[in-house]
């Protein structure tokens, strides 16, 4: 008898076996087939143009400063806004602490410094961090950069509240 169990498991064997060996040769000359199929499209590395970014505003709390001995003591405390209700002798107390609101300082200036200046743009520094900025970049005094110029030798910069800055030695 041909097909005998034995013979079925062998002849299986041998087929796979021939498959297992023939099959990535058959890949091999037929790569159009199996290959990876690579998108279309650009295939540059070049970054897209993004404009210039904005320097933002820091409240005068969050500034560090670097020069204690500087610093004035403030001159009175803010004043002090209530929310809720309050009896009689509250209310005294809070028209007195009103009368002298007037007296009240504003909030502290943001201050930066000029650092350098070089191929157009100007490297700036405040108590958050170094910024470069060119012609129209907001500053964080909250005034537009208008023009970068050279006077006698030195290189400055000019904002749009008239202010003009010196880079610091």
């Amino acid at each position: 008898m041909f097909f005998t169990p034995d013979r079925i498991l062998a002849w299986t064997g041998i087929g796979l076996a021939a498959a297992a060996a023939f099959f990535p040769w058959y890949v091999f000359f037929n790569e159009d087939k199996f290959g990876i199929r690579v998108a279309g499209g650009d295939r540059t590395r070049d970054l897209p143009h993004t404009g210039p970014r904005e320097v933002f505003s820091v409240s005068p709390m969050a500034m560090t400063n670097r020069n204690k001995e500087d610093t004035p003591p403030p001159a009175e405390l803010p004043d002090m806004l209530t929310t809720a209700t309050v009896n009689a002798s509250g209310k005294e107390k809070q028209n007195d602490l009103a009368a002298g609101i007037e007296d009240q300082p504003f909030p502290g200036q943001t201050s930066f410094r000029l650092l350098h200046v070089s191929n157009g743009r100007a490297l700036i520094e405040d108590g958050s961090g170094m910024y470069m900025v060119r012609v129209g970049s907001t500053l964080p005094d909250n005034a537009m950069l208008t023009k970068i110029e050279q006077r006698n030798g030195e290189w400055l910069i000019e904002t749009s509240s008239g202010k003009t800055y010196y880079p610091e030695k």
